[in-house]
């Protein structure tokens, strides 16, 4: 596949992940859809590392790095959400 098409397609999918933010958030305010709205959040962080940044290829350190800061940033929130 192309590099233009690669990001056609990340594009795609981050609007349509996007798309799902909001309609979880507008489906109401439980634990579970905030988890969910995590989810989502950290798979567009996925989609952004490994498909606009191009870190599929790059040294595994470094693509670790960007995948976990978006995990770490997922959980102080989640975390924030419970104990506030």
């Amino acid at each position: 596949m192309s590099v233009s098409r690669v990001l056609l397609v990340c594009w795609a999918a981050l609007a349509t992940l996007s798309v799902c933010t909001v309609v979880l958030a507008q489906a109401g305010a439980t634990w579970l859809l905030s988890i969910a709205i995590l989810l989502v959040a950290v798979g567009k962080a996925w989609l952004i590392t490994d498909g606009f940044m191009e870190m599929r290829h790059a040294p595994r350190l470094w693509r670790r790095l960007m995948l976990s800061w978006a995990l770490v940033l997922a959980a102080v929130v989640g975390l924030t959400l419970i104990f506030l």
